[in-house]
């Protein structure tokens, strides 16, 4: 049997950030979705990951589902065979964007959580093209039904994110680093920094996507996760 594959969603989004993956995938090794939520750490969620986890396991996190993936790598590096890091990050959070994280868990706590995601988050998730819209609303369902809650611990893990620099310099696994061209929330810099400190490591930039490649490019980001599965790693 193949190696099963897990996958970690991006803040406030749920398994349909996965649904072209999941569905090309499933057919070929069990496809794993995880949700992040009921915690507030880092290390908290990553713990969760593992308790449910299969004893070994290739791992793809986008965003703050990658966040997770390095602190797994950096807890139980022995159970991950390969690892995919997307549009993601893996720096500590700026001290000055507590304010920015505060006020807007301030303003969930008020009942304006649609606000927060139209106005904030929503804009910059995004490359232009003829899908965006239907794609921000899927967005804003997601983020709908994981409820406030969610967004408050998510923020607070996110807030508190330790440096993971150190951990992805020890990784010896094959890794995939993939982000889209146009996301403006995790640049291509922080992918070209994660690129080179893994050695061995692939970095893919998707033309025509921004924060949510699965979704806006799944044909492009499909093969480069199935060339990683099947035969090492990275894509023509």
């Amino acid at each position: 049997m193949k190696e099963p594959l897990l996958l970690l969603p991006g803040m406030m989004c749920d398994a349909r950030l996965y649904t072209p993956q999941i569905n090309a995938f499933s057919a070929e090794r069990p496809t794993i979705f995880v949700p992040l939520r009921g915690a507030n750490s880092m290390r908290a969620l990553a713990k969760m990951v593992l308790d449910v986890a299969p004893s070994q396991f290739a791992l793809a996190g986008l965003s703050m589902g990658g966040i997770v993936a390095m602190e797994i790598m950096r807890l139980a590096p022995e159970r991950v065979t390969r690892l995919a890091l997307l549009d993601t990050n893996p720096l500590a959070d700026p001290a000055d964007k507590a304010e920015m994280r505060e006020a807007q868990v301030s303003q969930v706590r008020n009942g304006q959580m649609a606000a927060v995601m139209r106005d904030e988050m929503k804009p910059n998730y995004l490359a232009d093209g003829p899908g965006k819209l239907q794609l921000l609303e899927l967005c804003m369902e997601m983020a709908n039904d994981l409820g406030p809650t969610v967004f408050e611990d998510q923020s607070n893990a996110i807030q508190n994110r330790p440096d993971q620099t150190e951990t992805l310099r020890g990784v010896k696994i094959p890794t995939l680093i993939l982000c889209g061209r146009e996301d403006s929330l995790c640049p291509i810099e922080r992918h070209e920094l994660m690129h080179d400190l893994i050695d061995g490591s692939v970095l893919k930039v998707i033309a025509g996507a921004g924060h949510l490649p699965t979704l806006e490019q799944p044909e492009q980001t499909n093969k480069c996760l199935r060339d990683w599965l099947n035969s090492g790693i990275g894509c023509d």
